[in-house]
């Protein structure tokens, strides 16, 4: 499953954490860091997915 959540997160950073913890803290910082650029949503969303 969480390599369907990464494949899903390079597309769009935010649907990845979505599905990895739900509308919540990351879910809202993944979105801010993705409006200011799209490799720091990236990283983040990577690092999400692989902390859990």
């Amino acid at each position: 499953m969480d390599l369907i959540r990464i494949l899903i997160a390079l597309l769009l950073p935010p649907l990845g954490v979505f599905l990895q913890v739900g509308i919540g803290k990351h879910f809202w910082i993944n979105i801010l860091l993705t409006l200011l650029g799209y490799i720091p949503g990236l990283v983040h969303a990577f690092w999400v997915i692989a902390k859990k």
